[in-house]
């Protein structure tokens, strides 16, 4: 199963989508905001497999993450990235960024499944 990076600042959050993911066999790595999702991926070589960040967090935000990301040398990991804002011009902005998947708060666990092994199944 894969390991997955959740950077999300609500604690209720990180907790439903970890017990979501891990129920499913996945290994998950929680950050409760930007900043130490923004650490955990300045190994050399990040171990997860995918990223799922909201957007809207303190210290640093979820783009900040995807652009992290799309820097880094060596494999690229999918992003996904969550709101509770459902504005266009947010989603478009993270597209643009190289998310690979958007989801909107409140996180439906069937939806969130599909998408997370959708994402691995083709990287």
């Amino acid at each position: 199963m894969a390991h997955i990076l959740v950077v999300e600042d609500n604690e209720i959050m990180q907790k439903l989508v970890a017990a979501i993911l891990e129920r499913e066999g996945h290994t998950v790595t929680v950050a409760p905001n930007g900043k130490e999702g923004l650490d955990l991926l300045s190994v050399p070589e990040p171990p997860y497999d995918l990223i799922i960040a909201d957007i809207m967090m303190p210290y640093a935000n979820g783009f900040e993450i995807l652009n992290k990301v799309n820097k880094s040398e060596g494999r690229r990991i999918p992003v996904i990235i969550v709101s509770n804002l459902s504005n266009e011009q947010m989603v478009l902005e993270g597209f643009q960024l190289g998310a690979a998947d958007y989801v909107t708060k409140p996180i439906m666990a069937g939806e969130l499944l599909l998408r997370v092994k959708r994402l691995l199944n083709s990287h």
